[in-house]
């Protein structure tokens, strides 16, 4: 079932092509093409009163081109898209290289000891001196 968004103004009937927002901190009023979603601060408008559309003075319209594809943008396709790669990755390991390891839990708080470094097996061996006992 498809529902055809109608014109905001009082009396209009037409099919709504475009909406209209406005950004009060900037004094601007913006008109672009339809929303995928209606908004309850926006008004969706026919191609008529959009082209007649004025703002008050002092303000400044801002017209953004029509997208007359009816389909998602490219850049839809490409969030999209994106979305799924980060789905498909493996999840991270629960013990980080470098984070240590958890030794004791108390509700929210943990104590983690470091992990010993490994040596590089081409390394010199470290000498320590001995400790007294």
């Amino acid at each position: 079932m498809s529902v055809v968004r109608r014109c905001s103004r009082t009396a209009c009937r037409q099919p709504a092509v475009f909406t209209l927002t406005y950004v009060y901190a900037d004094s601007t009023a913006v008109l672009g093409p339809l929303a995928a979603y209606v908004e309850p601060h926006c008004y969706d408008l026919c191609a008529m009163h959009a082209e007649r559309l004025t703002a008050p003075r002092g303000w400044e319209v801002v017209r953004l081109p029509a997208d007359n594809t009816g389909g998602p943008g490219s850049d839809d396709l490409e969030a999209l898209a994106n979305a799924v790669r980060e789905a498909a990755r493996p999840p991270a390991a629960n013990n980080p290289v470098g984070q240590g390891v958890e030794t004791h839990r108390r509700g929210h708080l943990r104590v983690v000891k470091s992990e010993p470094q490994r040596r590089d097996p081409a390394s010199p061996p470290v000498h320590r001196p001995p400790r007294d006992a």
